[in-house]
């Protein structure tokens, strides 16, 4: 199954539009996986297992992994999630952007060892960073539009000849050239919503990957309101340390579900 058809079947098989973002920091975990050689794995699993029927999706952020030495830890999660949970699509957030042979061997990374069904990536080095991805014709390429830090405005508010801000820019250029497949999809930032509607009348149904909700304040009835598409679904809403580390006691698994139903159910109010 192709991306945008995966991605459109946990839509609606789960009723959600939440998805449950994986940034495993040891140092947060509870007291019965200190020190455990396996931790990061086996509190990644546990959090799936919880999250699976409130999720559209799962996002591991690959940094959380390889700074720790835990990429075999990831490799085994992203086949366990294949295995045990196979409608939930793997994004695998790594935000890569570089030229094309370099990019042919990330794309390697990102759709063979880790099997994932999308990834992250940058457009700043334009479409020949782009295009390796896009040999994979199943598989999702999600581009950084206007992103949920403050930094961001620093370049993504810069206008061109015409005035148009270069995110506009950036989802222009993907909707109407890039998109070689149909499976691209763009990030947008729920801080800011009132981008999330420009960058959604630019685009169309395009699918919308939207971090910032929980941890990073953004507000879940104006980012649903700003980005929902013509189907009533479109987006892949993260959050991530609101669910992760909800409890750091021994209900652990218990408050990361209940974070998650809770997330799903606000979104679905606001559809």
């Amino acid at each position: 199954m192709i991306f945008t058809q995966k991605l459109e079947h946990a839509w609606a098989t789960s009723n959600s539009m939440l998805m449950v973002g994986l940034d495993p920091d040891p140092q947060r975990f509870p007291a019965e996986l200190q020190g455990h050689p396996n931790a990061i794995f086996e509190f990644c699993r546990a959090i799936v297992d919880v999250t699976a029927p409130y999720a559209c999706g799962i996002k591991p952020q690959i940094a959380y992994f390889s700074a720790t030495r835990a990429e075999a830890q990831l490799e085994a999660l992203c086949e366990y999630i294949h295995e045990n949970h196979p409608g939930l699509p793997i994004v695998l957030d790594a935000k890569r952007g570089d030229i094309g042979s370099t990019a042919e061997q990330y794309a390697r990374e990102a759709y063979e060892r880790y099997q994932a069904d999308a990834v992250t990536v940058s457009p700043y080095m334009g479409f020949d960073t782009i295009q390796p991805y896009l040999a994979w014709n199943s598989k999702g390429v999600i581009v950084l539009c206007r992103t949920s830090n403050k930094g961001g405005s620093d370049l993504q508010f810069i206008e061109s000849k015409d005035d148009t801000p270069l995110y506009l820019h950036v989802a222009g250029l993907v909707a109407d050239h890039w998109n070689t497949n149909g499976q691209c999809a763009l990030v947008v930032g729920a801080t800011f919503p009132e981008e999330i509607a420009r960058v959604r009348e630019r685009v169309g149904d395009m699918p919308l990957l939207v971090p910032g909700i929980g941890a990073q304040g953004g507000d879940i009835p104006s980012t649903v309101k700003a980005g929902i598409d013509s189907k009533g679904t479109g987006m892949m809403i993260n959050s991530s340390r609101a669910i992760l580390y909800a409890s750091g006691g021994d209900d652990w698994r218990e408050a990361a579900a209940l974070a998650a139903k809770n997330t799903r159910d606000a979104i679905n109010a606001a559809r």
